[in-house]
Parts: C-alpha cells; sequence; structure tokens
C-alpha cells in the first residue's frame, strides 16, 4: 500500500464536472493499493497518516497532527501508484490490486481514519477524476507499507 500525502489548505476533487468531495486544512492522500495488501497494512497507514506531525506549531516546527489541528482528509484512490516504470516507456500495473480488492481495502481505510475522529472526504473509486488542490509549503510525503 502506497500513499502520497499533501499538506493542503483547501483539495476537492470532482466527477463529470461535479464536487464528489472536498476539504478545506489538512492532509490531501492519494491511496495506491497493490497485490497481496491487507487490513494490517491500512490500519497501520491510517493510524501513521492522522498521527504523523506535518503540520506547524505556533514556533514553525512540525509539530502537529492532522487531528491536532482539526483537519481533515482527502482521500482519492490512485491505482497508477502502483506503476512500475523500470521497463520501456509504458507503465506496467500487475502490481496493482484487482478492483475488488482495491475498493474494499480504499473503504476499510476511510473507515479506519473516521474511526480514529478524522473528517474524511473521498473521490469516487475507479472514476475518471479532475483533483484540485492548494499545496501548503509545499509539504509532501510519501508512505508505503
Amino acid at each position: 500500500m502506497k500513499a502520497v500525502l499533501q499538506r493542503v489548505t483547501s483539495a476537492s476533487v470532482a466527477v463529470d464536472g461535479s464536487t464528489v468531495g472536498s476539504i478545506n486544512r489538512g492532509i490531501m492522500v492519494l491511496l495506491g493499493i497493490e497485490k497481496g495488501d491487507a487490513h494490517t497494512d491500512a490500519d497501520w497507514l491510517a493510524e501513521k497518516i492522522c498521527g504523523l506531525r506535518m503540520f506547524s506549531d505556533t514556533a514553525g516546527k512540525m509539530n502537529l497532527s492532522v487531528a491536532d489541528i482539526g483537519g481533515s482528509l482527502l482521500v482519492v484512490s490512485q491505482f497508477t501508484l502502483a506503476g512500475n516504470c523500470t521497463k520501456g516507456k509504458r507503465p506496467s500495473f500487475d502490481t496493482a490490486a484487482p478492483a475488488d480488492e482495491g475498493k474494499r481495502l480504499y473503504d476499510y481505510f476511510v473507515d479506519v481514519a473516521r474511526r480514529a475522529g478524522i473528517t474524511v472526504e473521498t473521490g469516487i473509486f475507479r472514476a475518471d477524476m479532475q483533483v484540485s488542490l492548494t499545496n501548503d509549503g509545499p509539504v509532501t510525503f510519501i508512505l508505503e507499507r
């Protein structure tokens, strides 16, 4: 399981021209699910993201989590994170989880984050989505489990 995290002042995702999820201050999460990923991976990743101190305190140090600031997550499925670009010019998606498995773990990840007390907005799994965001900093991290 892979995630790209971007600290944002705002982010939204639209499908067919309609906004389906939006947040103000928080974290934009692009979530990639691979074959063999399990609930334990989603548990670890959700806990890590919800507690990761990537927001500045009054001294300007990254000491606050999304929970500490009362922020939100916008979680968007991103199967291309499983893309392998090492051979040739066309990415291979052989390691991406099958759609039904990916959807199950995506929904589970979102549920775990919500149970942690974080407001979570989402895109639509497998939809063609347009994502807009204002990256704050910019601050971007990549997590893998």
